[in-house]
């Protein structure tokens, strides 16, 4: 007869269902694997050693009345079983047929979805993925690890900025990737790189650096930026000169010993599989049909992402991936916040509609942000709907804001009829993000924008009206066309006259000023503060060469921009009236050229007055002329003698802005703002 057992003891010998992943349970000397698949008819766990990843050391045919509970299977190895074993993956057999969203292959050797890192064989093929037949030896594998927290953290101090969040969009490769970047050689292009680059980012002056994409994506994918997640648990190992977990937990170690909070850029709204021609490497052959969004009329992806496929995040297995994901790198990893891609996709039913009420995985993300203390930034759009605003409710909540981006762009190039949007904006958006009274929002939940790495850089949305994304190999017509940008009067950089790069160099300062100057959360990417060029690419996804990687001989050349960009994040920071907790509501006073704002169709000028009193900090007064005239304002408030110039953005440099507590004092309240620029008074 067999002996009676306790719960405890069946757990020993079947395994349990949760957590999902492999792993080590130190009480037991054993690994638990668990994996949700809903329709597999088999389940085959393979180990594997490291120098011979095309053939496995142990074989473990899961059975499913033993080792399997609900929609979960799972088995517990003890260590003396794996014969060495460091590595893991899966075979899972059912039907296949496309039209009933089932794809299954127990020719494919599938990686965990949950895995914490990431092994590539040296016949890793993506190609081979795409195909029919067997990929044994070619498949990326799950590495077994027994301690995910083992990080000398010491104190780590978290640094959590307010007034003073100046966010700093990189990429890790590009920053640091030229030789020109005074990095290592061999750390050019890796977390270790960009740790040599910390002192520059304390220089200029950012508070926090939102990084592109790092988990784990597809090598053989043709996609520089990252958007194609292969796995979202480890950091891409190509990041690293050493071990890929211990480097990046030593950046995010450094950058908060710096005063830096790390952001990451994630992407849970698909992944590398792509659409129907793409490879299996996990999800598609574990459980497409939860994984995905497919019709149900044909069992097609849907593709409401551009990108192939699409992730069903109303499906609580996705939910659980990407909770669990956010939860490892936080709690983990110390990272400081998440900006979510197409975060839209959140807010799809498991038809694929759109839930902008109460969709379950944004609400799971708000509690755990606010659990575990991480900001959140939504961008808040997918291909099929544009959900920036109200839809993600609560104040853990930011979202990158598209509207400032365009409405700043169209007012700095001289659009007729956009002063009453360049208000709305400098206020801090409160038509996105309403002031009450039923719902009150906050104006630091705008992240403001001019350029990302989507799209048009600063100094290219100054040099060329027209994109220029031959070399991404789509004949140019990839891209969005809706660019809103100016040459200033020459296309490119080819034999440019004198004149047009002074007004280029003007029109950047106007931007970085408005950026500086509004209500809200900014940000702006790597490089902009030395006028780094793609030459007019605005889709450089593909792009891994020197269109991407950072020019830093450039520094040395426009070093006056950079000294610009210093010194307005320096203002900035030293006037908290400016980025409060709440709107300007009555601390603002608008004005025009005279007392009133002239907001018709040909008006291209703005004054406003900002009281600083309440938060024992300096009035400001700010005149804005977009026109390509000279204009002369009257300041209407205090007099002359109480007012000194910080910034005309009309001037030379070092005329062109003050060093903090300093001023240029003016003798009368008349001041001719000269055509497309900005002068900002400190009283």
């Amino acid at each position: 007869m067999e002996p009676l057992r306790t719960v405890d003891d069946w757990e020993k010998v079947e395994g349990t269902p949760w957590p999902l992943g492999a792993t080590w349970m130190e009480s037991q000397g054993a690994y638990n694997f668990a994996l949700y698949s809903r329709y597999a008819a088999s389940v085959t766990l393979l180990l594997y050693a490291e120098h011979e990843p095309a053939k496995p050391l142990r074989r473990h045919v899961l059975d499913p009345l033993i080792n399997k509970s609900g929609l979960i299977w799972h088995c517990r190895v003890p260590e003396e079983e794996l014969g060495g074993a460091t590595l893991y993956a899966y075979q899972v057999g059912g039907p296949d047929d496309a039209s009933r969203r089932q794809r299954f292959d127990p020719q494919k050797v599938l990686l965990d979805p949950f895995a914490l890192s990431v092994h590539f064989p040296p016949e890793f093929s993506r190609w081979s993925a795409s195909g029919h037949g067997p990929t044994d030896g070619m498949a990326p594998l799950g590495r077994l690890i027994k301690d995910s927290t083992s990080f000398d953290w010491d104190k780590d101090p978290r640094t959590r900025h307010t007034h003073d969040l100046i966010v700093y969009e990189l990429h890790v490769k590009g920053f640091t990737a030229r030789s020109n970047s005074a990095v290592t050689h061999e750390r050019r292009g890796t977390f270790a790189g960009l740790m040599e680059k910390i002192p520059y980012l304390q220089d200029l002056g950012i508070t926090a650096v939102e990084l592109l994409p790092i988990h784990q994506f597809d090598p053989q994918e043709d996609n520089y930026w990252g958007y194609m997640t292969l796995n979202f648990f480890s950091p891409h190992h190509a990041y690293a000169s050493g071990d890929p977990c211990e480097e990046f937990r030593a950046l995010v170690k450094a950058l908060h010993a710096a005063g830096i909070e790390v952001w990451l850029d994630v992407v849970y709204n698909h992944t590398s599989e792509g659409g129907a021609e793409g490879p299996t490497y996990s999800y598609r052959g574990i459980d497409n049909k939860s994984y995905y969004l497919t019709s149900r009329e044909n069992g097609e992806y849907l593709n409401d992402t551009g990108c192939g496929n699409t992730m069903n995040c109303a499906h609580p297995v996705v939910r659980a991936l990407v909770l669990s994901s956010l939860h490892h790198w936080a709690a983990n990893m110390h990272v400081d916040g998440f900006r979510f891609d197409l975060a839209s996709i959140f807010a799809r039913e498991l038809d694929g509609s759109v839930n902008t009420v109460n969709p379950p995985l944004v609400g799971e993300i708000g509690l755990l942000g606010y659990l575990r203390g991480v900001r959140l930034v939504a961008e808040a759009w997918d291909i099929g709907s544009y959900l920036l605003g109200r839809s993600f409710p609560g104040l853990t909540w930011r979202q990158w804001n598209g509207k400032f981006r365009d409405d700043i762009r169209a007012f700095a190039k001289g659009d007729p009829g956009m002063v009453g949007a360049l208000m709305q904006r400098l206020y801090g958006s409160d038509d996105l993000f309403p002031d009450g009274p039923v719902e009150v929002y906050r104006p630091s939940q705008s992240v403001n924008f001019i350029t990302a790495h989507d799209g048009f850089c600063l100094y290219d949305l100054v040099a060329y009206n027209e994109k220029h994304n031959e070399a991404n190999g789509h004949h140019n017509t990839d891209g969005t066309n809706d660019n809103r940008s100016w040459n200033c009067g020459w296309e490119g950089d080819a034999g440019v006259p004198p004149e047009v790069m002074a007004l280029r160099r003007q029109q950047i300062k106007n931007y970085f000023c408005l950026l500086m100057l509004a209500n809200g959360t900014p940000m702006f990417s790597a490089g902009d503060e030395f006028m780094n060029t793609q030459k007019g690419n605005n889709n450089p996804y593909n792009q891994d060469n020197e269109i991407t990687w950072l020019d830093w001989d450039l520094l040395e050349k426009n070093g006056d921009i950079f000294r610009f960009f210093k010194a307005m994040i320096a203002f900035r920071k030293a006037h908290p009236s400016i980025a409060r907790g709440r709107y300007w509501r009555d601390d603002v006073l608008w004005y025009g050229t005279a007392a009133g704002v002239d907001l018709s169709q040909d008006s291209r000028s703005l004054a406003y007055f900002l009281r600083g009193s309440r938060l024992r900090d300096n009035d400001l007064y700010v005149m804005i002329n977009a026109c390509w005239e000279d204009t002369e304002f009257t300041l209407q408030e205090g007099q002359a003698e109480h007012w000194r110039r910080i910034v005309d953005t009309s001037l030379a440099s070092p005329d062109d802005i003050e060093e903090t507590g300093k001023g240029h004092p003016i003798s009368a309240l008349r001041y001719v703002v000269k055509a497309r620029s900005i002068v900002v008074m400190v009283r």
